[in-house]
This record gives structure tokens, sequence and C-alpha cells, in this order.
């Protein structure tokens, strides 16, 4: 599957216009928006408004800029354009889990008891492969680095470490735009706001 993911545009005309046209040239199965579409939800309907006109699927979820509640609103009114924080999306013999929000904290309760739930989900999905998206990196990666300090988020690592997603995309920390790194079979990458082809 080809997926074209992107984090942080943080309502940059530009950067959706670049999203555009590598989804006109290179016809991915899927759009990924790892969150922060929006500077604090301003022109959140017309920000989501383009990137449904691309008229390819659109998964995404919320940054520290967008609640959860205003983007389940606003995505609704978008056929092309699913919301799935806290929730999964089937495709195929792929699985997606979003987890949205955050990118401040080294440990996330909340995270640790929905990654159970996921857990659960990826047992019953058996062969699927499994790809992860959310907003905060995990910790101690290329993706979670200022300054050569790690300062991502642990709950979500030692979820990686355990069940081995086949791929994690992540934001956040605009230092890292465009980094990958590789944790056992996991290929974690942060695609920065123009977006990345990324095959899985």
């Amino acid at each position: 599957m080809k997926l074209l993911a992107f984090v942080d545009v943080h309502s940059s005309l530009n950067a959706i216009k670049k999203i555009a046209e590598k989804a006109k040239k290179s016809k991915p199965d899927l759009l990924i928006c790892a969150g922060d579409i929006s500077v604090f939800e301003q022109g959140l309907d017309y920000l989501l408004h383009k990137l449904n006109k691309i008229n390819i699927p659109l998964l995404i979820i919320p940054g520290n800029h967008e609640s959860e509640e205003e983007l389940e609103k606003s995505t609704s009114l978008f056929k092309n354009i699913n919301h799935i924080h806290n929730k999964h999306f089937e495709k195929g013999n792929y699985i997606f889990f979003g987890y949205g929000g955050g990118g401040f904290s080294l440990i996330d309760p909340e995270f640790r008891k929905l990654g159970k739930k996921f857990e659960e989900k990826i047992k019953k999905s058996k062969s699927k492969k499994v790809i992860l998206i959310t907003h905060a990196p995990p910790y101690n990666t290329k993706t979670d680095k200022i300054m050569k300090k790690s300062c991502g988020n642990k709950t979500i690592r030692q979820f990686i470490d355990k069940v081995k997603p086949d791929l994690v995309i992540t934001g956040h920390l605009h230092e890292n735009a465009g980094k990958e790194d590789k944790v056992g079979k996991t290929k974690i990458i942060n695609p920065g706001p123009y977006g990345k082809i990324v095959e899985v």
C-alpha cells in the first residue's frame, strides 16, 4: 500500500498545495495526517475542504492545535476524511490505529489503557499489517530528539516495543521533520508538512 503522510501543516496553504501535487503525481491509496493541520483550529473547515478536494481518503488525528471534539465535528462534513483518534480503520490487509493530541508528556496513562484495546484488536486481526499514527513521537528515536536529548513519549515507545507495528507515523517536533528511524522491524517516520510517500 502506498501512503502519502504529512504532519504539522499549521494552516500552510503552500504545504497543502504541495501535498495535492504529490498526491496527483504519486496516486497514493490513502492520505495520512498525524495532527496539527491548523493553528489552534483557525480556518479548520477550509483546510479540510482543500484536503477533501484531493479526492483520496484521508485519515486524520488531532495534534495539540486541535481538540478531538472540533476535529470530529469538522471532519464529519467531508466524505473523504476519517477522524481516527482513539479508533481504528481497516482497508484490505491493513489496520490503522490513531492517537492524537498531546506531545508534551513522557508518560501517558490514557494511551496505556487505549493501547490494551489496540492490542486486542491486533490479535484478532492476525496477519494484517499494523500502522500506528500518533502526534507525539515515541521515546528515544530520531523523531524525538531536541539538542540530542530524547523528549518523546515512553508509553508509546513501550507499545511499539511490545506490539511491533509495521509503521509509525508521528510528528509534533518540527525540528525532526523528514527524519526516519527503525525500532526492530518497525519503521518510524516524521513526514513533515510537505508530505512523504511511504510504502507499506
